[in-house]
């Protein structure tokens, strides 16, 4: 009965509509009172959640990211991509993705990549030609790799669900290789789909103004260099570097670009402190979940379950792979890791799965969650920008599911494309 109120209470709100943090904790209270246990242990257990150093890093990955997205950083990643892959037959499609792929290093964010980039490059290619629904496509699977490239604070996140025993800087380091063959796949798709379908080719830039807009979009880039270099030559902690980069970007944003107003400036951290402020409610009334579901033995259960099924791993990660994609259809990103993660380490422990690698495959795995109905964000904002429905979408992005398929097969039975970047950087 105590698993069903918890479980069952929180399935129940988020049915009705209630916010997934609000449902996270009325169930956990509503549990706790039913096991005649004291209130105040599940407000210390919230605060708890909230009072950890290494979580100061998520405000300023979203502030340095929103910073850079307002300020014009966007265009100009998109115009230097231009200058490497714009000529090619369908140029555009593969400047979004490319763009994606070097804003995601910024931004950390899959809906803040569909925002900015998918702001500037539907209008872009629906007025060069391309099919309104292949723009629109091509933007939210680009949206992938932002979660999967550093500074993603997803990872960040299942870095404390894990309760801290994985390290930041290795998530980070493990996320690139899969991120980068997520983003080679998408534009080898790309080319298929363009030469098939004879889709537009854009002009080369000039060597003079390829040089020009590389130095433009360099000083944004730095960003980058600051977040990975600080925290592999161990200058930074992850959090120390993100302090650094938000400092950053706000220079490069008002005194090199000026391209934001200064009396914006509130308002773009307003809305950074209502973002912060929901993902910090989430995690804590998270935590206060996860111990009433650590009194109750769910994870040690659930080891027990996953065990019984199947003493092979391979197998395993088979189960959680189809049980994810099914659960990121439901729920966003960041509640899944909080409420999933402390139910897996068990079950990883035993079959020997390292914990960097099974952070991105499920990071990857519920990423595609967010790009499919009914709940999927990153799809709303997608259609949102590109005048479409999501019936529409959900019919016509069948094809970019593929390649996302394929490598997190890749991600998921070879280790080594998420283990060795760490090893070899970081000495894991």
């Amino acid at each position: 009965m105590d698993v069903f109120i918890l479980i069952g209470g929180f399935t129940f709100l988020c049915a009705l509509g209630m916010p997934v943090a609000y449902a996270l904790g009325l169930a956990s209270i509503a549990t706790a009172v039913w096991m005649d246990l004291p209130l105040e242990a599940i407000m210390i257990k919230t605060s708890d959640g909230m009072d950890d150093f290494p979580l100061l890093a998520i405000p300023f990955f979203i502030l340095a990211g929103a910073i850079m997205a307002e300020g014009g950083m966007a265009e100009r990643i998109i115009n230097l991509a231009k200058v490497f892959v714009g000529f090619v037959r369908g140029g555009l499609a593969l400047v979004n993705i490319l763009a994606s792929t070097m804003f995601g290093a910024i931004s950390g964010s899959s809906v803040a990549d569909t925002a900015s980039i998918g702001s500037v490059m539907i209008p872009q290619m629906i007025k060069n030609g391309y099919p309104r629904l292949f723009a629109v496509n091509v933007t939210i699977s680009g949206s992938l790799q932002p979660l999967l490239i550093p500074p993603s604070h997803n990872m960040v996140i299942y870095s404390l669900a894990a309760g801290g025993t994985v390290s930041v800087a290795h998530l980070f380091v493990g996320g690139i290789i899969p991120g980068l063959l997520l983003g080679a796949s998408l534009m080898l798709l790309v080319l298929i789909y363009a030469y098939r379908n004879n889709l537009p080719k854009g002009e080369p830039t000039s060597l003079r103004e390829a040089g020009r807009i590389a130095l433009d979009a360099v000083w944004g880039l730095v960003t980058v260099v600051i977040i990975m270099g600080g925290i592999l030559s161990g200058v930074f902690t992850p959090t120390e570097s993100a302090a650094v980069a938000c400092v950053w970007a706000f220079f490069v944003t008002m005194f090199i670009y000026r391209s934001y107003k200064w009396s914006e400036l509130p308002l773009l951290v307003g809305r950074v402190v209502r973002t912060v402020g929901m993902v910090m409610i989430m995690i804590g009334f998270s935590v206060a979940f996860g111990y009433m579901m650590a009194l109750m033995r769910i994870p040690a259960l659930a080891a027990e379950f996953f065990t019984a099924i199947s003493s092979d791993k391979y197998t395993f990660l088979l189960y959680v792979n189809i049980l994810l994609l099914i659960l990121g259809t439901f729920m966003d990103l960041a509640p899944m890791l909080l409420i999933c993660t402390p139910v897996f380490l068990p079950v990883i422990q035993k079959f020997g799965i390292d914990p960097v690698h099974f952070g991105i495959i499920m990071i990857f795995n519920l990423g595609i969650g967010l790009l499919t109905p009914p709940v999927g964000p990153t799809l709303a904002v997608g259609c949102a920008i590109g005048k479409v429905t999501m019936e529409q979408v959900s019919r016509s992005i069948m094809m970019f599911y593929i390649p996302m398929l394929i490598v997190l097969m890749l991600v998921t039975y070879i280790p080594e494309l998420t283990l060795w970047l760490p090893r070899v950087l970081l000495g894991k």
